[in-house]
């Protein structure tokens, strides 16, 4: 599968099929930091991700006002 992460920019390639949570320990990343996109759709740190798929993986950014 192909992923695409962000901060830095990079694309690698995982062997799939790889549970969402597997996928980002094999990345060094931690779940609550960041969001899993396949398609149109956040993923689940349960979820199969399948060998075809096309991942995007983004850092969570909180902000704003009080």
């Amino acid at each position: 599968m192909q992923v695409r992460l962000h901060n830095p920019k990079r694309t690698v390639d995982v062997d799939g099929p790889v549970r969402v949570d597997k996928l980002l320990r094999q990345l060094g990343l931690r779940r609550e930091a960041v969001l899993v996109i396949r398609g149109d759709s956040l993923v689940t740190g349960d979820a199969l991700l399948a060998a075809d798929d096309e991942i995007e993986i983004r850092p969570v950014i909180s902000g704003g006002a009080w």
